[in-house]
């Protein structure tokens, strides 16, 4: 049994938390002891992690606050590795480590497509940190864990990081019984008692998201009973509701907030879109694609070609094309329901939770076998 130690700032209702805190378990069923360590503590993510996962919350007002007392964590439990997720949240680690004697067992992760992501947070402290990552990834012992192939090549292509400094690893997002398990009823009402063709997207009301062209492109559909759901919560709320108002689309857009249930939502809807400008791998459309709904997704690095097969899968477009986007859409709802319905449940496998764990494994300690 090894002794595994993760690392982020909260559990909120972001993609890599959800995923961290899959992980957690993930490693727990292969036999590991697991210790999730928050900088702050709490968010929603909490209540779905696995209860034989050891919580620590340092209560840190801000992340850079949170290195002396993250460095005498690290001395006083000693981990066979310890893995920090998030650009901010690896730059505390590695100050920590290096404090502690630590840094042999630190392994960082990149969730998303860092020369993209590094211009869309406002916060200044949070910009730093991106500045000085890249240099620090090059001098720690340990590679890059990367979500993605396209994640990796990034950080490659557009910072100091060299090919050696990167590896890759799948995110854990489907149980291994997914194929197996009865999904949950979906809770909102327009999901319910259908009516009208549905479509659903899932994510953060953020500009990365590209929902500002999914509106556009849902007031082009010809299809006028269709029904737009996207669950989420953000910063983008109000512009969202605002630009559906003025396309005259507001009676059926519904923004309800953040699902506990994902892929309940999805599976009774008749169309998934993952509409983004750009992604790491987006869990969203892997979650879509295990619940065999019909899916469309943007072309966008990194993510969506790799998961989809270049479009043999599912329909790819361009960024930003609310035109092809309506066109891509339509033809998912006027397609027999069950058409390729197999083959993206296959690609979804890909990213169960045994499977990944065992990248993970590797990465960390160097053998699948824990």
């Amino acid at each position: 049994m090894k002794k595994l130690l993760i690392i982020l700032q909260d559990l909120s209702a972001g993609g890599a938390e959800k995923m961290m805190a899959r992980l957690a378990g993930a490693l727990v069923d292969a036999g590991n002891e697991v210790t999730l360590l928050m900088l702050t503590g709490g968010g929603i993510n909490a209540a779905h992690l696995d209860p034989r996962v050891r919580q620590v919350e340092l209560h840190s007002g801000r992340s850079a606050n949170a290195v002396p007392a993250l460095a005498r964590f690290l001395r006083g439990h000693r981990f066979d590795a310890q893995l920090a997720a998030l650009t901010h949240v690896n730059v505390v680690a590695i100050a920590a480590a290096a404090l502690s004697g630590t840094l042999a067992h630190l392994h960082v992760s990149e969730r998303n497509a860092f020369s993209y992501d590094k211009h869309v947070n406002p916060s200044r402290r949070v910009r730093a940190a991106y500045l000085v990552a890249p240099l620090l990834y090059r001098l720690i012992p340990n590679p890059v864990i990367c979500v993605s192939q396209g994640v990796a090549q990034d950080l490659v292509d557009t910072t100091l990081a060299r090919q050696r400094d990167v590896t890759i690893a799948d995110n854990p997002v489907l149980d291994n019984d997914f194929r197996e398990k009865l999904l949950e009823r979906p809770d909102h009402p327009w999901l319910q008692e259908k009516t009208t063709p549905v479509i659903v997207a899932v994510g953060r009301l953020a500009w990365q998201k590209g929902f500002d062209t999914l509106i556009d492109a849902f007031a082009q559909l010809p299809d006028r009973r269709a029904r737009l759901i996207i669950f989420g919560e953000g910063i983008l709320r109000a512009p969202l509701l605002e630009q559906a108002r003025a396309l005259g689309v507001a009676d059926r857009v519904d923004l309800p907030g953040y699902t506990r249930d994902p892929m309940a939502q999805v599976a009774a809807a008749d169309c998934f879109v993952l509409s983004s400008r750009f992604e790491g791998s987006p869990n969203a459309l892997v979650e879509a694609l295990a619940t065999g709904t019909p899916v469309v997704a943007t072309r966008c690095p990194y993510g969506p070609q790799d998961i989809l097969d270049d479009g043999a899968v599912a329909p790819l477009v361009a960024v930003e094309d609310a035109s092809a986007l309506a066109q891509a859409i339509s033809g998912q709802l006027t397609a027999p329901r069950d058409l390729q319905r197999q083959m993206r449940i296959d690609a979804a496998a890909r990213f169960m939770n045994a499977r990944a764990v065992k990248t993970y494994l590797t990465a960390l300690l160097g053998s699948p076998v824990s």
